[in-house]
C-alpha cells in the first residue's frame, strides 16, 4: 500500500503532459476556521489528491471528487491542526480507495507516513514534501513537481504565519523551516496557504521574501514578535487535537 508514496531522487517530473494539460486544482474554503482545502487532479488519470480537508466540509469535498470523475487515492494533511477536525476519516468512508497521509513527525494515526524528500504521486504528477516544523514538529510543505506551487499549511501564510506558541512550537525553528525550505523555492511559486483570515487566496514565494512583515525580520526580532502575540486559544483545540491524532472522525455525521 505505500509504495505509491516514494522517495523522488533528483528527478523532476513536468506539471503538464505531451498534450499540454496542467494540473487541476481547486481552491475551497471553510468559514468557522477559515480553512482551505485544495484538490489536485491529472486530467488523463483522473487521480487526484486533497490537501487539508475539513470534517464539516467533507461531503461537499466528496461531492466535488465525484462530480469531476476523479479517484481521490490520498486525503492529506500538512500537520495536526489544532482549528479544526480534519475529514481525511470521513473521506476514508465516503470515497473507498482514499488513504490518509500525514508526516509521521506529528505522532498521529494515517494509513501512510510521509518525511522530507517522500514523494505523493497522483497520475503524472507528484507532490514533493518537504519538512517545515515550528508551528507544530510535524508540519509539511507540498510543493508541485516543477515547482509552479507549494502548499504551506501553517507554517507561511500570506503576510503572516502559523503560531508557534501550543504544540510543541519554536520560532527559531519555523523562521529557519520558512527560509531554507519555501523562501528557496523559485520567486513566482505560488504560495498557496492552509488558511487566510482577510479574504486572500495566493501569493508568491517573492511577494512573501520581501513584503511579509514577520519573516522579512531577523531571527531575533521574529522571536520576540511570535513571544508576544498573546493570542487566545483556539476554540475547538481540546476536541481537534485528540480527534486529528486518531485521522478525524472516522463515521461520516448524520
Amino acid at each position: 500500500m505505500a509504495s505509491a508514496v516514494v522517495r523522488v531522487a533528483g528527478r523532476r517530473l513536468s506539471q503538464q503532459s505531451a498534450s499540454g494539460a496542467p494540473v487541476l486544482l481547486r481552491q475551497m474554503f471553510e468559514p468557522k476556521s477559515c480553512t482551505y482545502t485544495y484538490l489536485l487532479g491529472d486530467r488523463e488519470s483522473r487521480e487526484a489528491v486533497l490537501i487539508d480537508p475539513v470534517l464539516e466540509t467533507a461531503h461537499r469535498d466528496a461531492q466535488l471528487v465525484k462530480e469531476l470523475g476523479l479517484k481521490l487515492l490520498y486525503a492529506v494533511n500538512t500537520h495536526c491542526h489544532a482549528d479544526h477536525i480534519t475529514g481525511t476519516g470521513v473521506l476514508r468512508s465516503l470515497l473507498p480507495g482514499c488513504q490518509s497521509v500525514i508526516s509521521r513527525l506529528s505522532g498521529a494515526q494515517a494509513d501512510l507516513h510521509i518525511g522530507e524528500g517522500d514523494s505523493i504521486r497522483f497520475g503524472r504528477f507528484a507532490l514533493e514534501t518537504r519538512a517545515s516544523p515550528g508551528h507544530t514538529p510535524g508540519c509539511v510543505t507540498f510543493v508541485l513537481n516543477d515547482q509552479s506551487m507549494a502548499f504551506t499549511g501553517d507554517a507561511l501564510l500570506i503576510r503572516g504565519c502559523g503560531r508557534t506558541d501550543f504544540q510543541q512550537g519554536c520560532a527559531k525553528t519555523l523562521y529557519h523551516s520558512v527560509h531554507e525550505k519555501i523562501f528557496t523555492l523559485p520567486g513566482n511559486c505560488l504560495i498557496y496557504p492552509a488558511h487566510d483570515y482577510h479574504g486572500l487566496t495566493v501569493s508568491t514565494v517573492e511577494e512573501e521574501r520581501t513584503l511579509n512583515p514577520r519573516l522579512t525580520l531577523s531571527c531575533e526580532e521574529f522571536i520576540k514578535v511570535m513571544d508576544n502575540l498573546n493570542l487566545p486559544k483556539p476554540q475547538q483545540i481540546d476536541i481537534a487535537v485528540p480527534a486529528n491524532m486518531r485521522c478525524g472522525v472516522q463515521t461520516p455525521p448524520s
